[in-house]
């Protein structure tokens, strides 16, 4: 592993090299367990920091900030008076204090950041609050940074307003905390290309990680929809590549297609980029700058044709999707590309530039004499190696330069380079290979890390592309994957939580899909590992949003919502639980479709329905709705709670969810695959078995498919029933007759058969894969995925 990849700070790269942890024996304590004392709750909400220290011990009393305090600093080095300054600039508008900054205090009492040779992991800090001055120590300016982050935590929300707030007292809590992060990548992508964010908001976006204690933004700057970064050498990419003539409005799979007839587009002058850096460097955030290639590159296309297979004419996206157009692999394309990156590196300091590398379609190059020219000169198999050999080359340019290239898992196939970094989006298999490889791994699997899914199931949330992503799935993420050795576990550098923007046009729709989200991301990243406890993160969190909400950042309540579990009701039918996390809140729900409302049935116990029926509960907090409100299908069929095992495990990336899920009495959701309900395969077949506990008579059997094929989500190429009395000899079951229908959104596939009465206590269906995507359709020439829902048995 590269330590000067793990620890780059723009300030000080001399640090770079440093990794000696200094809380080695901290890392066991755990302050917040799961059953917590009323003593243990108290101090997780007064000290509700996020992310949770490695240590923290709290003390009697507090410290009232006052007219008299300054912030003192003692560090030699320039950036501790550039961080003294920082915190002077976050104290000053909402106390109305001077603050004044200086080397040493002058006896007042002081806010002190103190230089400690002894503390010699980069990003580590110790922050102690006493009655009469708080201290914040660090080997260095980051870690200093940070210990300002905890500290702006624990005084009062109003701490983050942008005038003077009279009537509040300054005080925070005494407390001596020793923290440092689990890993040093900790990341937050932001998608310019489909929408373009203007550079304040850029900067509001990395001001928000870096408060957060995440210390890299992988900045996603040309798409096939836009290109968005200046590029002097190439203006056209300024004046055509930069906007495209309308765009898409609703969801890309509604037919027939509409769009809105404006021009659209914006991109960054090299002047503003330089700026943003500045910002950047001043949170200790290192940007990584994105140019797409080989795939993704309409936009370019349409600027220079001659980049081009076919040569055009091209246009910039006006819809969402991979595109068949892609960069030829001649010479001139390189030259392009090569002039390009020079620009950027002189833009940006990182020490790797991410290229892309995903979602590159075949078909040109399969017809284009060019690339078969290629090909052949350089003794390459097949399209594959041609895109390897693309990889290869423009990492051979920026490593000339002194740069090392990330790029998405695709850059895998065919071979890659030692110093190469892969970011693991497809699930985890492609950052396992590549730490076995011996490559260093960024993991950001979609069924964690993609926070342009939908965080709640309630109708009321804004469009997105789809999937379901709720903040307890990313908060459960473990980014170290069990398969690997320990040896192999070192070139997980971190993790990053990715907002893709096709459905997110502006800034406060960005800050509401990321957040919470990113703060629970932030925690994976930053937390140790043991003690993480999902239901004490949201208790803190329900503290902490008072600051987000005095710097006015939109985020989602979906985590103070209604949780919902199931269980066979005696004498047939479903038993329904509802609970929630946020402390003092009722739930209230209807059965009968209404919206629930303070006046609505109180829950107060478990519900049973003995035929299918729908439920709408939300919570309340002081007669106000506290959460979105919970919609849910509820199925009382003869398999929910019974006992079901599968022959093959679904796909990693969905082995966290129980097979349970299955005959839960709960219809997975007819738009979003991720919901928690649907289970998934790749390449395996899907084979369940459920035993009814005892023989009974049967009329049918069906089971849901997802269909997306706009997401590689194909329904199953056959299914089969068998029947068995003893569980272990079954029987295709006679005159069963299958129908095929659709789903009310026509995105899911409903397989049903009729089963004439026979009876069987054990029921076995299997469903065969698609198979390999075919060309001309997205995921061409990958295994589809199958998704599987809700096995109703009537």
């Amino acid at each position: 592993m590269r330590f000067k990849k793990l620890f780059e700070f723009p300030i000080f790269p001399a640090m770079r090299n440093l990794y000696l942890p200094f809380l080695t024996l901290f890392f066991i304590a755990n302050i917040y367990m799961s059953c917590q004392t009323p003593q243990e709750e108290k101090a997780s909400n007064t000290y509700a920091i996020l992310p949770r220290p490695a240590k923290l011990e709290p003390r009697q009393g507090q410290c009232a900030l006052n007219a008299d305090f300054q912030v003192a600093y003692s560090g030699e080095n320039p950036e501790w008076e550039q961080v003294a300054q920082y915190l002077a600039s976050l104290l000053r508008p909402a106390t109305g204090y001077e603050w004044p900054v200086g080397p040493q205090a002058t006896g007042a009492k002081a806010i002190a950041l103190v230089e400690d040779p002894a503390i010699t992991q980069p990003e580590a800090y110790q922050l102690s609050v006493r009655p009469d001055g708080i201290t914040i120590r660090a080997g260095s300016p980051a870690g200093a940074f940070y210990g300002i982050q905890s500290l702006r935590q624990l005084l009062p929300p109003e701490i983050e307003a942008s005038s003077t707030q009279s009537g509040i007292s300054w005080a925070a809590p005494c407390v001596e905390i020793a923290d440092e992060p689990r890993f040093a990548y900790r990341g937050m992508h932001l998608d310019v290309g489909r929408h373009f964010f203007p550079p304040e908001f850029v900067k509001r976006y990395i001001g928000l990680l870096a408060k957060h204690k995440m210390n890299r933004f992988h900045w996603h700057l040309t798409e096939d929809q836009g290109w968005r970064i200046e590029i002097k050498r190439y203006p056209k990419l300024q004046e055509i590549a930069a906007y495209r003539k309308e765009t898409l409005v609703g969801h890309y799979s509604s037919q027939p297609r509409r769009y809105d007839g404006q021009r659209y587009g914006g991109y960054y002058t090299q002047e503003e980029v330089k700026d943003i850096v500045a910002y950047a460097r001043s949170r200790f955030v290192t940007i990584i700058p994105e140019i797409e290639m080989p795939g993704h590159s309409l936009a370019a296309l349409s600027a220079y044709p001659e980049l081009g297979c076919t040569r055009g004419p091209y246009e910039a996206a006006t819809h969402w999707g991979v595109f068949e157009d892609v960069y030829c692999t001649k010479d001139t394309t390189f030259h392009f590309l090569e002039n390009v990156l020079a620009e950027v590196i002189a833009l940006f300091p990182s020490h790797d530039i991410h290229i892309g590398g995903d979602e590159c379609p075949k078909v040109r190059w399969k017809n284009c004499p060019d690339c078969q020219r290629r090909m052949q000169e350089e003794g390459l198999k097949n399209e594959h190696e041609l895109q390897s050999y693309f990889i290869g080359r423009m990492e051979s340019y920026l490593n000339a330069q002194g740069r090392d290239i990330i790029g998405w898992d695709e850059i895998l196939e065919g071979g890659l380079a030692p110093n190469a970094t892969v970011m693991s989006w497809r699930g985890t298999e492609g950052g396992i290979a590549a730490a076995r490889q011996g490559h260093d791994v960024i993991m950001t699997p979609t069924s964690y890390c993609y926070l342009d899914y939908y965080q709640s199931m309630s109708e009321d949330e804004p469009l997105a592309i789809g999937g379901y992503l709720p903040l307890s799935q990313v908060y459960g993420y473990e980014p170290i994957p069990e398969e690997l050795s320990p040896e192999e576990a070192r070139h997980i550098l971190g993790v990053q939580g990715n907002l893709w923007t096709e459905y997110i046009p502006d800034g406060p729709k960005a800050e509401y899909m990321a957040y919470p989200r990113a703060i629970a991301l932030a925690e994976v990243a930053w937390s140790p590992k043991a003690g993480r406890d999902y239901e004490d993160f949201v208790h803190r969190l329900s503290h902490y949003s008072r600051h987000l909400d005095e710097m006015g950042v939109q985020y989602s309540n979906e985590a103070f919502g209604v949780r919902i579990a199931t269980a066979p009701a005696e004498g047939g039918g479903v038993q329904i639980s509802l609970s929630t996390l946020k402390e003092g809140a009722a739930i209230h729900y209807t059965l009968d479709g209404a919206a629930p409302n303070a006046q609505s049935s109180t829950y107060s116990g478990p519900i049973s329905l003995n035929a299918d029926g729908t439920l709408l509960a939300a919570t309340f907090d002081d007669g106000e709705r506290a959460s979105p409100v919970l919609r849910q299908e509820v199925v009382a069929h003869r398999a929910v709670g019974k006992a079901i095992s599968l022959a093959y495990p679904p796909h990693s990336d969905y082995r966290h969810l129980p097979a349970s899920v299955l005959v839960n009495g709960l219809p997975a959701s007819e738009t979003r695959f991720k919901d928690g309900e649907w289970l998934a395969w790749q390449e395996q077949p899907m084979e369940a078995t459920v035993d009814l506990g005892e023989s009974q008579q049967l009329r049918s059997v069906s089971l849901h498919f997802f269909n997306d094929p706009g997401v590689w989500i194909h329904p199953p190429s056959a299914v089969s029933l068998s029947f068995s009395d003893d569980g272990e000899h079954f029987r295709q079951v006679e005159n069963a007759q299958e129908t095929i229908s659709s789903g009310a959104g026509e995105r899911t596939q409903i397989r049903a058969f009729t089963t004439a009465g026979a009876r069987a206590r054990y029921i076995r269906i299997t469903a065969q894969p698609y198979g390999i995507i075919p060309d001309g359709v997205p995921g061409a020439g990958h295994p589809a995925w199958l998704f599987v829902g809700e096995l109703i048995v009537r």
